[in-house]
């Protein structure tokens, strides 16, 4: 089978990896435009650019899937199969124009947390099991039927960042099984309706910077699970004095608080709590507007309270 795989970031490197892995012929990498980034604001390449670049897999970045030029090419390449990683939304056009259809792998168990964030929004909500779910594209956004899903385990203080590598590398696997299935006609799609009947759907919308303020007026557990839900991107905030600062990393003390929610409690040398309805979070990794990233200790000896 002949396969263009879609994708941007590092999560896709993975799949596209595998795939090659596996002795798949990719026929084309289509990937985000290269974008200006850093003060000096250079062009940036897509982690999926710069695999291909470095594997000579021919590469096509439109600004438009719409564009006539793109969809000529992307017809030249006479595909099997399109291949979907952390890519964005694809027109009809897009997705229907290969025999075999257009696959996605998407960060949950659908018809759980279709959307945008699946990964920080489990954790926000604090899922114990997540996972990785492959489907064929249709016209509603991640409702398209499932091939294969595979269950990950989310541990209690496990980051978004955690929880993501390791979806990365289950994803992988489990697009080399699907594809594999795919071409030996094996694969048996079946509709996410007939799984979404007896179940309450959560969904994953894209996150804001105000989704990301920390609610002290929250009971202990869920101000732990947004902090770690939007770790290490990104990241949930909240004020110290005049200064954001960004938390990445805390615990649990859940001890009757002493202090108004929202209060920071420090010894001036080893912990930074701050507290909530029900108890407190132990920070142990934060980052100070205008300051880099650093655990609690190394924060408490350069600042005063």
């Amino acid at each position: 089978m002949r396969i263009i795989f879609m994708g941007t970031p590092e999560f896709a490197v993975a799949s596209l990896a595998a795939l090659l892995g596996a002795g798949m012929d990719i026929a084309a990498v289509v990937t985000a435009p290269d974008k200006p980034a850093g003060r000096g604001r250079t062009l940036h390449q897509s982690a999926v650019k710069q695999y291909a670049l470095a594997k000579g897999i021919p590469i096509l970045q439109p600004e438009k899937l719409r564009n006539p030029d793109f969809l000529a090419e992307l017809r030249a390449l006479r595909a099997d199969l399109q291949v979907v990683v952390a890519f964005r939304m694809l027109p009809e056009v897009v997705w229907n124009m290969p025999a075999l259809g257009t696959v996605n792998l998407h960060a949950s168990l659908l018809p759980q947390y279709r959307g945008a964030a699946p990964i920080n929004h489990a954790i926000i909500n604090g899922e114990i099991e997540s996972g990785v779910t492959t489907f064929l594209l249709q016209h509603e956004i991640d409702t398209g039927s499932i091939l294969f899903a595979e269950p990950v385990a989310i541990g209690p203080d496990d980051t978004a960042g955690d929880l993501h590598d390791r979806l990365m590398v289950v994803g992988a696997s489990l697009l080399v099984k699907t594809v594999n299935a795919l071409a030996s006609g094996t694969a048996t799609p079946v509709p996410q309706a007939h799984l979404a009947a007896d179940q309450v759907l959560k969904h994953a919308p894209k996150i804001f910077k105000e989704d990301c303020l920390i609610d002290w007026e929250q009971p202990v557990g869920a101000v732990h699970n947004l902090i770690r839900g939007l770790s290490p991107y990104p990241t949930a905030y909240t004020s110290l004095g005049e200064k954001t600062l960004k938390i990445f990393e805390t615990e649990k003390v859940e001890t009757a608080p002493q202090h108004t929610p929202g209060t920071p409690y420090t010894d001036g040398r080893s912990f930074l709590k701050f507290a909530c309805t029900d108890g407190y979070v132990n920070v142990k990794a934060l980052q100070l507007e205008g300051k880099k990233r650093m655990d609690v200790s190394e924060f408490l000896k350069g600042y005063r309270f």
